[in-house]
């Protein structure tokens, strides 16, 4: 069992890119030799109670307190100060070319901006950063209401998230892959609740994903969906949400425009399908209480199935 939790998806002892290798050499060499220290003294401890006087006297002499007191800790301090400092130069430094991608942290859901020529927006998406294989990543990041902590543990780093200011995250995926990223600073009621996930894919597939994102939403092609756009207009949901191309331009929650792509809602609680999306919307402060969308109680089993179907639509 210990093993087994040494690995997956949100373990920082399976790092997953190059920066994060580096923190978990220094984190296994700092944990083996302080390991290694605590056996070393608890055993002179035990050796200087029960050891006969005349044999553990040594233990109380001067080349004893000053080599194992003074000498040893500055020397092994000493070495681990610079390394550390090391590490951390080298895993915070930006590196030239990087994917540049704003992510704001919100109660209790995550805004993840891609940018384009000149540093401005080129689309939106919210709670899953999808980046390519291989390619260095620069995160900026800061919180649009209370301080949160933005950690991915198979990336390495965490770095708070905090109202006013930007502050900076650098990485580099090495394999493909899925990874879990958490809040990991108490925002709030629903703290425990605020996931996301980073999708890794080859350059190739990244490309084209970005593509289909910078693209308006699709048009509905069943009278379903048609239906469900017009619950999505009626029910007022474009003065909070934006879907690019219609005139739902509403930038207080998250962006749907290709909300049907999306892995999960919720900030990573549910797998995304007609049945959770239409759970979601009916019973909002049910599932999730204190997050800032209400519930949606009043709609009918069947137009939570056509709303549902609509936003599922959106790829």
């Amino acid at each position: 069992m210990a093993v087994a939790g040494c690995s997956g998806v949100q373990s920082a002892l399976d790092p997953a890119g190059d920066d994060a290798l580096r923190i978990y050499g220094l984190t296994v060499i700092m944990t083996v030799g302080a390991t290694l220290i605590f056996f070393a003294v608890t055993g002179l401890l035990i050796y200087a109670i029960f050891a006969p006087p005349e044999r553990r006297a040594w233990l109380g002499g001067r080349n004893t307190i000053v080599l194992g007191g003074l000498a040893f800790p500055i020397i092994v301090l000493s070495m681990l100060l610079p390394y550390g400092l090391i590490v951390m130069r080298d895993t915070d430094v930006p590196k030239a070319g990087a994917l540049p991608i704003e992510v704001i942290g919100e109660q209790y859901w995550w805004r993840v901006r891609y940018l384009g020529e000149g540093g401005r927006p080129a689309f939106s998406t919210a709670n899953e950063i999808v980046v390519p294989v291989g390619s260095p990543i620069a995160l900026s990041v800061t919180a649009a209401d209370v301080i949160h902590s933005f950690w991915i543990p198979n990336f390495g780093g965490k770095i708070d998230m905090i109202p006013g200011r930007l502050n900076r995250l650098n990485f580099t995926a090495e394999r493909p892959g899925i990874y879990r990223g958490v809040c990991a600073e108490f925002c709030g009621d629903q703290h425990a609740r605020m996931a996301f996930d980073v999708v890794a894919l080859e350059p190739a597939a990244f490309e084209a994903w970005r593509e289909n994102q910078a693209k308006p939403a699709p048009e509905p092609d069943l009278s379903l969906l048609v239906r469900g756009r017009e619950l999505f207009r009626a029910g007022g949901c474009g003065s909070c949400h934006v879907v690019r191309g219609t005139e739902a331009d509403g930038r207080f929650g998250p962006d749907l425009t290709h909300v049907g792509s999306r892995r999960t809602i919720g900030a990573g609680q549910f797998p995304n399908n007609i049945g959770t999306l239409a759970g979601w919307i009916a019973n909002t402060q049910h599932i999730k209480p204190g997050v800032r969308m209400p519930s949606y109680g009043s709609f009918t089993g069947e137009d939570l199935r056509a709303l549902a179907g609509y936003l599922e639509s959106l790829k």
